[in-house]
């Protein structure tokens, strides 16, 4: 058994939207293939994995270190012991032999996409969706059959007014979702609220919407928005300040009762332990969105998970940024307490299997090899025609 090739290429994500921070109209994102000389039905299988919204195709790094190291490595080392399948953690090292710690930067995000393809390649070899894979290994065998999803969206774009901010919203609704979440900080404090009211009108409560800010605020608008968002009782409020100064973070908590979350853009176990030891964030409240197709993938957040309940945190904590299959898989399997959805941007990467059912804001696992690509058709054939 061995990788034959790894196929790496970019697809454009544009699209005409902008948090507080970015716009979206150049965003691109990185597709990988990993072939494999296992056959089914007649055909090699074939792990695919792309990376995450918010960071843009790592051509470079993919082309020039890490596909490399896979390719050059003796074929056995990247096997488990019993040698019947490819070995994720080992696949893993190679990738990172001769990397410095610390500066994790983009590569975490080139690595992250690799690793996405191979535990896909794992769990097609192994004949099973990834989630009940890593339930077996990790969870005691513990699957969640339905997970929590919200849906975000609420973004700025030219000419999206009130009422088109509401339509938006009444067509999570119809799609089955509960709760939604709302882009704040691109505007005044005054128009940002008027926006969470019109939403809340929307959704029925404060407690259907999540907001955030993006990274936008320093530590005294960070508070004042704060303040006005409390009487709304919200969901939570998501990456006031940077996400590296864990100072405002932990300030911002003696202002905020409600629950926050942040941790997207946090791309290492070592970034996610320093949130928590000095990060303010509260255990038994807040939120952690650590986003594995961005932070050097699932090996790297087996040791995140590790962490967290070493620090006396449940996974149940964890609602990963992305909205796509992938987080889904890992919140099915290890039970985390949720995952993003993107129901109408980032296409063809955001949402999960096609025809997914979703009933009050929670979607049912499908019986799907490895991550389930093959069921959402337009992802599975942009993945199939740019990687060959």
């Amino acid at each position: 058994m061995r990788i034959t090739a790894i196929h790496s290429a970019a697809a454009p994500i544009a699209s005409a939207i902008r948090n507080s921070y970015i716009d979206f109209s150049k965003m691109d994102a990185s597709v990988v293939a990993v072939v494999t000389d296992v056959m089914r039905e007649g055909k090699p299988v074939i792990g695919y994995g792309f990376n995450s919204n918010g960071r843009y195709a790592q051509r470079g790094l993919l082309a020039e270190r890490f596909i490399p190291r896979i390719m050059q490595a003796d074929a056995k080392s990247l096997l488990n012991d019993a040698g019947d399948n490819l070995d994720p953690q080992r696949i893993w090292a190679a990738m990172f032999a001769n990397e410095k710690p610390g500066g994790h930067g983009e590569r975490s995000v080139a690595i992250g996409t690799v690793d996405m393809a191979v535990w896909d390649a794992v769990a097609k070899i192994a004949g099973k969706p990834l989630y009940r894979l890593l339930a077996e290994r990790y969870n005691g065998g513990q699957v969640d059959d339905k997970v929590f999803v919200y849906a975000a969206g609420g973004y700025y774009y030219p000419g999206k007014n009130i009422t088109a901010l509401q339509d938006e919203m009444k067509k999570y609704l119809d799609l089955g979702y509960s709760v939604v979440k709302l882009k704040i900080g691109g505007e005044s404090l005054a128009d940002d609220i008027k926006r969470i009211e019109a939403v809340i009108k929307v959704v029925g409560a404060g407690k259907n919407l999540a907001v955030d800010a993006n990274g936008r605020f320093d530590l005294k608008t960070a508070i004042e928005y704060a303040r006005a968002l409390a009487p709304y009782g919200l969901f939570w409020y998501e990456e006031a300040g940077d996400p590296l100064d864990y100072a405002l973070q932990a300030e911002l908590a003696n202002h905020y009762q409600h629950p926050m979350a942040t941790g997207e853009n946090l791309f290492s176990m070592q970034d996610a332990r320093n949130l928590i030891r000095h990060g303010g964030m509260r255990s038994d409240r807040d939120w952690l969105q650590f986003d594995c197709a961005l932070s050097y993938g699932l090996v790297e957040y087996l040791r995140t998970i590790d962490m967290l309940k070493q620090n006396g945190w449940s996974p149940r904590r964890c609602c990963p940024h992305g909205g796509h299959q992938m987080s889904l898989n890992i919140a099915a399997g290890l039970g985390l307490g949720g995952n993003e959805s993107y129901p109408d941007v980032f296409q063809p990467f955001g949402g999960f299997a096609d025809n997914t059912p979703i009933a009050n804001s929670y979607v049912t696992m499908p019986e799907l090899p490895g991550v389930g690509f093959e069921a959402k058709g337009k992802l599975i054939d942009l993945m199939r025609r740019i990687t060959r």
